[in-house]
């Protein structure tokens, strides 16, 4: 019996709505595979049986290996920017840069730890993937760097950090302080907040009692 419109109409919108639950099902399994198991030793066939499909059937959704790298690099990547780019968005506009910053924290830390495995893909595993993959997504990371060199520029501008401190080191210690707690921060142990608190604590003021511990 021939279909009628109404069921080819019907089937047209399952059949895309399929193919991009299939889409993520692959990304989200290439994005846990790479982040246990790093790029070289990494598999179509690895993630393929992750994903629980055939692993011909990739090649219906990525080209290749690389292919696939660059779009969980590209979730994990924007995911982050994206959080903490609405979060300080968010402030009202009498918000002190020292809020401000504490809320970019909190965000960056969040995108990290509770967006587990795209995010921790990106860290773990960005060195060790071709210069190609890593070229294509410079943009976006230079990008979020610049919203943190404007963030800090500002506040030593208006007196709240020290004019002596070299943004540019301390924007990397930063990143480098955060992106590290993936390997040892478990969110079912504690508040993601509270590993946030304590960052900017340590950002913002150091470790030493006032008075205390300065270099002469």
């Amino acid at each position: 019996m021939p279909k009628t419109s109404a069921v080819l109409a019907t089937e047209s919108v399952r059949q895309p709505a399929k193919s991009t639950a299939t889409r993520r099902k692959i990304l989200d399994a290439a994005a846990r595979t790479f982040r246990d198991k790093g790029y070289a030793a990494t598999t179509l066939n690895d993630i393929a049986d992750a994903a629980e499909i055939r692993a011909a059937s990739l090649y219906y959704y990525f080209r290749s290996k690389e292919d696939l790298l660059e779009a969980v690099f590209g979730i994990g990547m924007q995911r982050v920017v994206d959080a903490v780019r609405q979060r300080s968005a968010a402030l009202p506009a009498n918000a002190t840069l020292a809020q401000r910053i504490e809320v970019a924290i909190e965000a960056h830390l969040e995108m990290l730890l509770q967006q587990g495995d795209y995010t921790s893909a990106n860290i773990r595993i960005f060195g060790q993937v071709p210069k190609s993959v890593q070229r294509k997504q410079l943009p976006l990371r230079q990008d979020y760097a610049e919203f943190w060199r404007e963030l800090l520029e500002t506040a030593q501008r208006s007196g709240e950090i020290r004019p002596e401190i070299d943004l540019g080191i301390m924007r990397m210690l930063i990143f480098g302080a955060l992106n590290w707690c993936t390997e040892w921060a478990d969110p079912k142990k504690g508040p993601v907040r509270e590993i946030a608190r304590q960052a900017c604590l340590l950002v913002l003021n150091g470790i030493a009692a006032e008075g205390k511990l300065r270099k002469k």
